[in-house]
Protein backbone atom coordinates (compact mmCIF):
# COMPACT_ATOMS: atom_id res chain seq x y z
CA UNK A 1 0.00 0.00 0.00
CA UNK A 2 1.36 3.42 -0.98
CA UNK A 3 0.05 5.97 1.53
CA UNK A 4 -1.26 9.34 0.39
CA UNK A 5 -2.80 11.25 3.28
CA UNK A 6 -6.10 13.12 3.30
CA UNK A 7 -4.10 16.26 4.02
CA UNK A 8 -2.19 15.87 0.74
CA UNK A 9 -5.40 15.38 -1.21
CA UNK A 10 -6.93 18.39 0.55
CA UNK A 11 -3.92 20.45 -0.52
CA UNK A 12 -4.44 19.42 -4.14
CA UNK A 13 -8.13 20.26 -3.90
CA UNK A 14 -7.55 23.61 -2.21
CA UNK A 15 -5.43 24.76 -5.17
CA UNK A 16 -8.58 24.70 -7.32
CA UNK A 17 -11.12 26.07 -4.88
CA UNK A 18 -9.29 28.30 -2.37
CA UNK A 19 -12.16 30.74 -1.73
CA UNK A 20 -15.33 29.08 -2.98
CA UNK A 21 -16.87 28.63 -6.43
CA UNK A 22 -17.89 32.01 -7.85
CA UNK A 23 -19.86 30.51 -10.75
CA UNK A 24 -21.95 28.12 -8.65
CA UNK A 25 -22.57 30.78 -6.00
CA UNK A 26 -23.69 33.39 -8.53
CA UNK A 27 -25.98 30.90 -10.28
CA UNK A 28 -27.49 29.84 -6.94
CA UNK A 29 -27.31 26.12 -7.81
CA UNK A 30 -25.13 24.89 -4.96
CA UNK A 31 -27.90 22.98 -3.17
CA UNK A 32 -29.38 21.32 -6.27
CA UNK A 33 -29.13 17.52 -6.29
CA UNK A 34 -26.87 15.99 -8.91
CA UNK A 35 -24.81 12.99 -9.88
CA UNK A 36 -21.61 12.35 -11.76
CA UNK A 37 -20.38 9.28 -13.63
CA UNK A 38 -16.83 8.78 -14.86
CA UNK A 39 -15.54 6.56 -17.66
CA UNK A 40 -12.45 6.31 -19.89
CA UNK A 41 -12.81 7.47 -23.48
CA UNK A 42 -10.61 4.64 -24.79
CA UNK A 43 -9.57 1.15 -23.73
CA UNK A 44 -6.71 1.27 -21.24
CA UNK A 45 -5.38 1.13 -17.72
CA UNK A 46 -7.02 3.37 -15.12
CA UNK A 47 -5.65 4.55 -11.80
CA UNK A 48 -6.21 7.31 -9.30
CA UNK A 49 -9.79 6.06 -9.01
CA UNK A 50 -9.53 5.46 -5.27
CA UNK A 51 -7.94 8.91 -4.81
CA UNK A 52 -10.71 10.57 -6.81
CA UNK A 53 -13.27 8.74 -4.68
CA UNK A 54 -11.64 10.07 -1.52
CA UNK A 55 -11.69 13.60 -2.93
CA UNK A 56 -15.43 13.27 -3.63
CA UNK A 57 -16.08 11.98 -0.11
CA UNK A 58 -14.23 14.92 1.43
CA UNK A 59 -17.09 17.20 0.44
CA UNK A 60 -19.87 14.81 1.44
CA UNK A 61 -20.68 13.09 -1.84
CA UNK A 62 -21.91 9.50 -1.82
CA UNK A 63 -19.47 7.46 -3.89
CA UNK A 64 -19.37 4.10 -5.70
CA UNK A 65 -15.96 2.84 -6.83
CA UNK A 66 -16.42 0.48 -9.77
CA UNK A 67 -12.81 -0.10 -10.85
CA UNK A 68 -9.49 -0.83 -9.14
CA UNK A 69 -6.37 1.22 -9.66
CA UNK A 70 -4.25 -0.52 -12.28
CA UNK A 71 -7.19 -2.34 -13.87
CA UNK A 72 -7.64 -2.56 -17.64
CA UNK A 73 -11.00 -1.04 -18.56
CA UNK A 74 -12.89 -0.88 -21.85
CA UNK A 75 -13.87 2.50 -23.25
CA UNK A 76 -17.16 3.76 -21.87
CA UNK A 77 -17.18 1.51 -18.80
CA UNK A 78 -18.18 3.43 -15.68
CA UNK A 79 -15.34 3.43 -13.15
CA UNK A 80 -16.71 5.85 -10.55
CA UNK A 81 -20.05 7.32 -9.55
CA UNK A 82 -20.90 10.03 -7.02
CA UNK A 83 -24.02 11.89 -6.01
CA UNK A 84 -24.88 14.84 -3.83
CA UNK A 85 -25.13 18.60 -4.13
CA UNK A 86 -24.16 20.43 -7.30
CA UNK A 87 -21.91 22.64 -5.20
CA UNK A 88 -19.93 19.64 -3.92
CA UNK A 89 -19.74 18.08 -7.40
CA UNK A 90 -18.44 21.26 -9.02
CA UNK A 91 -16.00 21.85 -6.17
CA UNK A 92 -14.27 18.54 -6.76
CA UNK A 93 -14.91 16.99 -10.16
CA UNK A 94 -12.15 18.71 -12.12
CA UNK A 95 -9.54 17.88 -9.48
CA UNK A 96 -10.75 14.28 -9.36
CA UNK A 97 -10.66 14.09 -13.16
CA UNK A 98 -7.13 15.51 -13.34
CA UNK A 99 -5.84 13.07 -10.72
CA UNK A 100 -7.34 10.11 -12.58
CA UNK A 101 -6.15 11.28 -16.00
CA UNK A 102 -2.54 11.88 -15.00
CA UNK A 103 -2.33 8.76 -12.83
CA UNK A 104 -3.91 6.63 -15.56
CA UNK A 105 -1.47 7.96 -18.13
CA UNK A 106 1.49 6.98 -15.96
CA UNK A 107 -0.03 3.61 -15.05
CA UNK A 108 -0.76 2.77 -18.67
CA UNK A 109 2.76 3.57 -19.80
CA UNK A 110 4.23 1.64 -16.87
CA UNK A 111 2.05 -1.36 -17.70
CA UNK A 112 3.15 -1.23 -21.36
CA UNK A 113 6.79 -1.41 -20.26
CA UNK A 114 6.14 -4.15 -17.70
CA UNK A 115 4.32 -6.29 -20.25
CA UNK A 116 6.99 -5.76 -22.90
CA UNK A 117 9.81 -6.69 -20.51
CA UNK A 118 7.96 -9.74 -19.19
CA UNK A 119 7.32 -11.01 -22.71
CA UNK A 120 11.07 -11.39 -23.20
CA UNK A 121 12.26 -12.08 -19.64
CA UNK A 122 9.76 -12.73 -16.84
CA UNK A 123 12.42 -12.03 -14.21
CA UNK A 124 13.16 -8.53 -15.46
CA UNK A 125 11.58 -5.69 -13.50
CA UNK A 126 10.69 -2.15 -14.53
CA UNK A 127 11.81 0.37 -11.89
CA UNK A 128 10.96 4.06 -11.64
CA UNK A 129 13.47 6.82 -10.94
CA UNK A 130 13.18 9.97 -8.85
CA UNK A 131 13.07 12.14 -11.98
CA UNK A 132 9.32 12.79 -11.90
CA UNK A 133 7.82 16.25 -12.30
CA UNK A 134 8.78 18.30 -9.20
CA UNK A 135 6.03 18.28 -6.58
CA UNK A 136 4.35 15.19 -8.04
CA UNK A 137 6.44 12.47 -6.36
CA UNK A 138 3.71 10.60 -4.52
CA UNK A 139 1.14 10.65 -7.31
CA UNK A 140 3.78 9.62 -9.85
CA UNK A 141 5.07 6.71 -7.79
CA UNK A 142 1.53 5.70 -6.79
CA UNK A 143 0.51 5.54 -10.43
CA UNK A 144 3.65 3.71 -11.50
CA UNK A 145 3.12 1.05 -8.86
CA UNK A 146 -0.50 0.65 -9.97
CA UNK A 147 0.84 -0.02 -13.46
CA UNK A 148 3.00 -2.88 -12.21
CA UNK A 149 6.36 -1.11 -11.96
CA UNK A 150 8.47 -0.94 -8.79
CA UNK A 151 10.54 1.88 -7.35
CA UNK A 152 14.20 2.37 -8.21
CA UNK A 153 14.81 5.38 -5.99
CA UNK A 154 12.34 7.60 -4.15
CA UNK A 155 15.14 10.06 -3.42
CA UNK A 156 18.68 10.31 -2.16
CA UNK A 157 18.06 9.01 1.35
CA UNK A 158 17.20 5.33 0.97
CA UNK A 159 19.63 3.94 -1.60
CA UNK A 160 23.25 4.22 -2.75
CA UNK A 161 23.91 4.95 -6.42
CA UNK A 162 27.30 6.30 -7.44
CA UNK A 163 27.47 8.37 -10.61
CA UNK A 164 30.46 9.76 -12.49
CA UNK A 165 29.57 13.08 -10.87
CA UNK A 166 30.38 11.45 -7.52
CA UNK A 167 33.53 9.73 -8.71
CA UNK A 168 35.19 12.95 -9.82
CA UNK A 169 35.69 13.66 -6.13
CA UNK A 170 37.31 10.28 -5.39
CA UNK A 171 41.08 9.92 -5.81
CA UNK A 172 41.01 6.11 -5.42
CA UNK A 173 37.52 4.90 -6.20
CA UNK A 174 38.09 1.13 -5.70
CA UNK A 175 39.52 1.80 -2.23
CA UNK A 176 36.64 4.15 -1.44
CA UNK A 177 34.10 1.55 -2.56
CA UNK A 178 35.69 -1.05 -0.29
CA UNK A 179 35.47 1.36 2.67
CA UNK A 180 31.82 2.12 1.89
CA UNK A 181 30.96 -1.59 1.89
CA UNK A 182 32.78 -2.09 5.18
CA UNK A 183 30.99 0.84 6.84
CA UNK A 184 27.53 -0.15 5.51
CA UNK A 185 27.64 -3.93 5.01
CA UNK A 186 23.88 -4.43 4.77
CA UNK A 187 23.38 -1.96 1.92
CA UNK A 188 23.78 -2.78 -1.75
CA UNK A 189 25.90 -0.30 -3.68
CA UNK A 190 25.09 0.52 -7.29
CA UNK A 191 27.54 2.20 -9.64
CA UNK A 192 26.70 3.71 -13.00
CA UNK A 193 28.94 2.73 -15.92
CA UNK A 194 29.18 4.42 -19.30
CA UNK A 195 31.29 1.68 -20.91
CA UNK A 196 31.78 -2.06 -20.54
CA UNK A 197 35.36 -1.55 -19.33
CA UNK A 198 34.15 0.78 -16.60
CA UNK A 199 31.45 -1.67 -15.59
CA UNK A 200 33.87 -4.60 -15.35
CA UNK A 201 36.24 -2.52 -13.23
CA UNK A 202 33.38 -1.75 -10.85
CA UNK A 203 32.40 -5.42 -10.67
CA UNK A 204 35.97 -6.31 -9.72
CA UNK A 205 35.97 -3.51 -7.12
CA UNK A 206 32.95 -5.10 -5.43
CA UNK A 207 29.92 -3.15 -6.66
CA UNK A 208 26.68 -5.02 -6.07
CA UNK A 209 24.79 -3.46 -9.00
CA UNK A 210 26.08 -2.06 -12.28
CA UNK A 211 23.76 0.46 -13.89
CA UNK A 212 24.59 0.50 -17.60
CA UNK A 213 23.91 3.93 -19.06
CA UNK A 214 22.80 3.98 -22.70
CA UNK A 215 24.27 0.62 -23.68
CA UNK A 216 22.70 -0.92 -26.76
CA UNK A 217 20.87 -4.20 -26.06
CA UNK A 218 23.66 -6.06 -27.87
CA UNK A 219 26.38 -4.35 -25.84
CA UNK A 220 24.41 -4.99 -22.66
CA UNK A 221 24.13 -8.72 -23.37
CA UNK A 222 27.87 -8.96 -24.02
CA UNK A 223 28.65 -7.03 -20.84
CA UNK A 224 26.34 -9.15 -18.70
CA UNK A 225 28.11 -12.31 -19.85
CA UNK A 226 31.49 -10.88 -18.86
CA UNK A 227 30.23 -9.38 -15.60
CA UNK A 228 28.68 -12.64 -14.45
CA UNK A 229 31.96 -14.34 -15.26
CA UNK A 230 33.60 -12.05 -12.72
CA UNK A 231 30.78 -12.25 -10.15
CA UNK A 232 27.73 -14.47 -10.74
CA UNK A 233 25.77 -12.56 -8.09
CA UNK A 234 26.20 -9.08 -9.59
CA UNK A 235 22.99 -7.38 -10.70
CA UNK A 236 22.85 -5.40 -13.92
CA UNK A 237 20.37 -2.71 -14.90
CA UNK A 238 19.75 -0.86 -18.14
CA UNK A 239 19.18 2.89 -17.99
CA UNK A 240 18.81 5.67 -20.53
CA UNK A 241 16.53 5.39 -23.53
CA UNK A 242 14.53 2.53 -22.04
CA UNK A 243 10.81 2.70 -22.89
CA UNK A 244 7.96 0.47 -24.02
CA UNK A 245 9.49 0.06 -27.49
CA UNK A 246 12.92 -0.99 -26.22
CA UNK A 247 11.98 -2.79 -22.98
CA UNK A 248 11.71 -6.26 -24.53
CA UNK A 249 15.14 -6.00 -26.17
CA UNK A 250 16.84 -4.92 -22.94
CA UNK A 251 15.00 -7.58 -20.96
CA UNK A 252 16.01 -10.23 -23.49
CA UNK A 253 19.62 -9.07 -23.15
CA UNK A 254 19.49 -10.28 -19.55
CA UNK A 255 18.96 -7.09 -17.55
CA UNK A 256 17.74 -7.69 -14.03
CA UNK A 257 15.80 -4.45 -14.10
CA UNK A 258 15.09 -1.51 -16.38
CA UNK A 259 15.58 1.96 -14.91
CA UNK A 260 13.19 4.45 -16.47
CA UNK A 261 11.55 7.85 -16.25
CA UNK A 262 9.51 7.22 -19.40
CA UNK A 263 6.13 6.44 -17.78
CA UNK A 264 6.08 9.85 -16.07
CA UNK A 265 6.00 11.98 -19.19
CA UNK A 266 3.31 11.68 -21.82
CA UNK A 267 -0.35 12.37 -22.49
CA UNK A 268 -2.89 12.02 -19.70
CA UNK A 269 -5.45 9.28 -20.29
CA UNK A 270 -8.82 10.89 -21.02
CA UNK A 271 -11.55 10.29 -18.43
CA UNK A 272 -15.02 11.58 -19.28
CA UNK A 273 -16.98 13.16 -16.43
CA UNK A 274 -20.73 13.26 -17.01
CA UNK A 275 -22.74 15.49 -14.64
CA UNK A 276 -26.54 15.25 -14.50
CA UNK A 277 -29.29 16.77 -12.44
CA UNK A 278 -31.15 14.35 -10.14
Amino acid sequence: MFFISDHELEEILSEDIPYGDETVDLMGIGDAAGRITCHPKADGVVSGVSLAARIFRMVGLTVQELARDGERIAAGTTILKASGSAGAIHATYKTAQTVMEYCSGISGRARAMVDAAASANPRCRVVLTRKHFPGAKKLSLYAGLAGGATIHRMGLSESILIFDQHRVFADDFPALLARMKAVSPERKIAVEAATADEGLAFVRAGADIIQCERFSPEALAEFIGKARGENPAVLVSAAGGVNAETAAAYAAAGADFLVTTWPYFGKPFDIKMVIERN
